[in-house]
């Protein structure tokens, strides 16, 4: 599955980039400079070879984040958690995962609330389990549903915040929700 992923974002990422508007600077395959640095690439961006960032997607924004173990229970989630953490951070993606799955359960009666600290901890992966259980066949969909409403709201909150932003935004919501 991560493997398909991966592919799925180096493809939709593209080559090398260094937009003005962009705060990340020179990227390439989607790795901007200071993670492909942090990740030991020494080399200029526009020669950050496609293999390098294969591995730092897969440590980085799956096996890091633990999204892994969200693939286990609920894999559509899992690769929606995969694309946003790469786009925004995994600490917001799996922020929107809790306030989802916080705001879905009944006001607690399906299971405790959770804390909202950006990781995916045994809580977190308890109470999927639960909403899993009690929502049955459907319960996942109307899942991502919430999940990409909080990340559209982020987009346009961006774009609104900082004008800059307006330049990507189109991009965002045309390739990232859905």
């Amino acid at each position: 599955m991560i493997d398909e992923l991966i592919d799925a974002v180096i493809d939709r990422e593209g080559g090398y980039s260094n937009h003005t508007a962009d705060r990340g600077g020179a990227t390439r395959w989607g790795i901007t400079e200071a993670v492909a640095r942090a990740n030991g690439y020494v080399g200029e961006m526009r020669h950050f070879a496609r293999e390098a960032a294969v591995p730092i997607y897969r440590h980085l924004y799956w096996q890091r984040p633990r999204y892994d173990a969200v693939a286990e229970r609920a894999p559509l989630t899992a690769a929606e958690l995969f694309d946003t953490g790469v786009n925004m951070g995994p600490a917001v993606a799996t922020a929107f995962l809790q306030r989802a799955l916080n705001a879905l359960n009944r006001g607690a009666r399906d299971y405790p609330d959770i804390s909202l600290d950006g990781r995916v901890g045994p809580q977190t992966l308890a109470a999927l389990d639960l909403f899993l259980l009690t929502r049955g066949a459907g319960g996942e969909t109307v899942l991502l549903k919430a999940i990409e409403a909080l990340q559209g709201e982020r987009y346009l909150s961006l774009a609104e915040r900082r004008p800059a932003n307006e330049a990507f935004l189109y991009g965002w919501l045309a390739n990232r929700l859905g």
